[in-house]
C-alpha cells in the first residue's frame, strides 16, 4: 500500500485528486490490488499535458491538432476546406469567440456564426446546432461582383482572401454572397472576410476556430474540386440555405442521423428589413430620371419642329443633366473610402458595377457637351443629333447595368422581369414628369408663342403617359402581396409580409405618393380645358405631379432594398 499512498500524494500535488478507478474484468492471474496499482499510472489527459509541459518536450502547438489538418498539401484539382461533423457541435461558440479574439474583431463583428436547425415531432424533437463561415466557393460571387478586384483566390490552396488594401468600400460584395459571408466595418470603410487563416494553415498550424473546438467538430480537408461541382448538381447543403450551384461552396457538412424533413433553421419564420442602402436609392432614381428626360427629349424632337425643339431643349437637357450629375455625386457616399473610385473602372472585364460606372460615366461625359451645345447657336443639327442618341444609348445601356447588378445576386426579389420592369417603368414615369416641368420652365423663361404652343401641343400627351405608366408601376407593384397567400414561406412571401408588416408605413406613403403624382395629377390636368395649360394653376399642378412622383420612387426604391428577403445560412431564434 505505500505505493498507492505515494502516487496519490503525488496526484493531489498537481491538483488533479484521486482518481477512482473503473473497475473491469481482471486479466486472468492478476489481483485487485496489481489492478489498482496499474490503473494509478494511467494518467488524466491534463496530467500528461502536465508532466510533458515539465520535461519541456511539448511540440509546436498546432501539433496537438495535426489530425485536424490534411496529412498533404492540396494537389491537382484539390483545394483546402472546412469540414463540419454536425454530431460533435454543440453550439458553444467557441469557434467564434477565437475567430474573434485571433482577428481582432469589433465588438459586433463576426466572420464565424453559429445557427441552428430545428425540427421533429413534439415526442421526438430534433435540434441541431451549425456553425458557419466563409466556404470559400469555387466560383466565389464576392470575387466575380468585385468592381476593383480586392478579393483573390489562391490557385493552390483555393482559399478566398479578401484584400484589405485593395477595397474601397462599395458593399456589393455583401449583397452579392448569398451566405452573407462579408461583413462591411464602417471604421476603416472596407469589407472584411475569413480567410481560413491562411498564415496559420501556412505553416502547419489549424485556423483559430479549429483549434478552439472543445468537441473537434470543424476540420480543414481537402475536397475535390470535381465532386464538389457534382455534388452541387442534387442541391445537398443544409436546409433552407441557398442553393450550391450559384457559387459551389466546399464546406462539407456530416452527420451519422438521418434528419426529419421538417428541419429548418430557428429564424427561417422571421423577417427584418434589411439596411435601405440611401445613396444607391438616391442614385439609382435621379439617373433614371435623368435618362428618361433625354430620352423623351429625344422622341418629343422628331415629332417638333426645328423651332420648338430648340425652345425646348436647353432647359430639358440642363436640368436632365444636373439630376444626372446629382445622382452620380450621391453615389460616392455609399463609398466606404470614396477617394478611391476611381478604381472602379478594374472590374470591367466582370464586374456589372464597374460596367455601370463606366456606362454613366459615357452618360454624363455626352450629356455635358449636349447640354452645353443647346444654349450654343450655330451648331449643326447633324452634330445635335449625335450627342443626342449618344446621350440617349449611353444612359440607357447604365440603367441596364443598374438591373443586372441586382439581378447578379439571385434573390427572388430582384429578379431580371421584376427589376427591369421596376426601373423601366420609373426611368419613364420620372422622365416624363421632369419634361413636363421643364416645357412650363420654358414657356416661363422664354415667354413666347412659340413655347406657349408647345405646351398645348406636348402637355395633353405627357399626362396622359404619366397617367398610363404611373397606374402600371402601381399595379405591378401591389401585385406581389399576392404572395401572401403562398402556403409556403418563400422569398417573395417574406417580402410581401415586410411590405404590410415593418414596412407599413413606407408602404402607405410610397402608394400614397405614387397615386397622387402618377394618377390624380395627370387626371386633374386632362380633365382641365385644352387653354388651361396656359394658365398659371398648370404651374403648381405640373410641380405637385413632379414632386410626388419623385417622392414615390424614392420610396420605391426604399422598398427594392430593405424588403429584399436575405439569403442566409441558418441562424438562431430572434425576440
Amino acid at each position: 500500500m505505500p505505493a498507492l499512498h505515494e502516487q496519490s500524494a503525488e496526484g493531489r500535488s498537481r491538483g488533479t485528486g484521486l482518481e477512482l478507478p473503473i473497475l473491469s474484468s481482471p486479466p486472468r492471474g492478476q489481483d485487485l490490488l496489481s489492478r489498482l496499482l496499474d490503473d494509478q499510472q494511467r494518467l488524466t489527459a491534463v496530467e500528461e499535458f502536465s508532466r510533458d509541459h515539465d520535461r519541456g518536450g511539448l511540440p509546436a502547438q498546432a501539433k496537438f491538432y495535426s489530425r485536424l489538418l490534411p496529412a498533404t498539401p492540396p494537389g491537382p484539382g484539390q483545394q483546402y476546406a472546412f469540414d463540419v461533423d454536425l454530431d460533435r457541435c454543440s453550439g458553444c461558440k467557441a469557434c467564434v469567440t477565437a475567430c474573434h479574439t485571433l482577428n481582432g474583431l469589433d465588438e459586433e463583428e463576426t466572420w464565424r456564426d453559429v445557427g441552428l436547425l430545428i425540427g421533429g415531432t413534439s415526442a421526438q424533437p430534433v435540434l441541431q446546432h451549425v456553425t458557419t463561415a466563409c466556404h470559400h466557393c469555387l466560383e466565389p460571387a464576392c470575387m466575380a461582383g468585385c468592381p476593383v478586384d480586392a478579393y483573390e483566390k489562391d490557385p493552390v490552396t483555393g482559399i478566398v482572401r479578401h484584400l484589405d488594401d485593395q477595397c474601397f468600400g462599395c458593399q456589393y460584395c455583401t449583397l452579392a454572397c448569398p451566405y452573407d459571408v462579408p461583413k462591411y466595418h464602417a471604421g476603416k470603410g472596407i469589407v472584411r472576410k475569413c480567410d481560413l487563416c491562411s498564415n496559420r494553415l501556412a505553416v502547419g498550424e489549424a485556423p483559430a476556430c479549429v483549434q478552439a473546438c472543445p468537441h473537434e467538430a470543424i476540420s480543414i480537408q481537402l475536397v475535390d474540386t470535381r465532386q464538389v461541382r457534382e455534388d452541387a448538381e442534387a442541391n445537398v447543403f443544409l436546409p433552407a440555405a441557398p442553393e450550391p450551384h450559384i457559387t459551389l461552396p466546399t464546406t462539407t457538412y456530416r452527420t451519422r442521423r438521418v434528419f426529419p424533413r421538417n428541419l429548418l433553421p430557428a429564424d427561417y419564420h422571421s423577417t427584418s428589413p434589411q439596411h435601405p442602402h440611401w445613396p444607391l436609392i438616391v442614385m439609382l432614381v435621379l439617373t433614371q430620371l435623368s435618362v428618361g428626360a433625354f430620352w423623351i427629349n429625344l422622341l418629343l424632337e422628331t415629332v417638333l419642329t426645328p423651332a420648338a425643339a430648340a425652345e425646348l431643349r436647353p432647359i430639358q437637357a440642363t436640368s436632365a443633366l444636373a439630376f444626372g450629375l446629382l445622382a452620380l455625386s450621391a453615389s460616392l457616399l455609399h463609398l466606404g473610402r470614396p477617394q478611391y473610385a476611381f478604381r472602379a473602372v478594374i472590374g470591367l472585364r466582370h464586374s456589372w458595377l464597374s460596367r455601370e460606372i463606366v456606362a454613366f460615366g459615357l452618360f454624363a461625359g455626352a450629356a455635358v457637351l449636349y447640354a452645353a451645345s443647346s444654349w450654343l447657336t450655330g451648331v449643326p443639327p447633324a452634330a445635335t443629333r449625335v450627342l443626342s442618341w449618344s446621350v440617349a444609348l449611353f444612359g440607357l445601356l447604365g440603367v441596364f447595368c443598374s438591373v443586372m447588378i441586382y439581378v447578379f445576386t439571385r434573390r427572388e426579389f430582384w429578379s431580371l422581369n421584376s427589376t427591369a420592369a421596376r426601373f423601366g417603368l420609373s426611368t419613364l414615369l420620372l422622365g416624363g414628369a421632369t419634361t413636363w416641368a421643364a416645357l412650363l420652365v420654358a414657356q416661363r423663361v422664354s415667354g413666347g408663342p412659340q413655347a406657349a404652343a408647345l405646351v398645348q401641343d406636348c402637355g395633353f400627351w405627357l399626362s396622359r403617359g404619366i397617367l398610363v405608366v404611373g397606374a402600371a408601376k402601381l399595379l405591378f407593384e401591389l401585385s406581389l402581396l399576392r404572395h401572401l397567400a403562398d402556403r409556403r414561406t418563400t422569398s417573395l412571401k417574406r417580402s410581401a409580409m415586410l411590405m404590410l408588416g415593418p414596412l407599413s408605413n413606407v408602404t402607405l406613403a410610397r402608394f400614397a405618393a405614387g397615386v397622387l403624382g402618377g394618377v390624380m395629377m395627370p387626371l386633374l390636368l386632362l380633365s382641365s380645358q385644352a387653354d388651361a395649360f396656359a394658365r398659371s394653376s398648370v404651374l403648381i399642378l405640373v410641380g405637385m405631379q413632379f414632386a410626388a412622383c419623385l417622392v414615390g420612387e424614392l420610396l420605391e426604391r426604399y422598398l427594392f432594398f430593405a424588403a429584399a428577403s436575405a439569403p442566409r445560412m441558418p441562424g438562431g431564434l430572434r425576440s
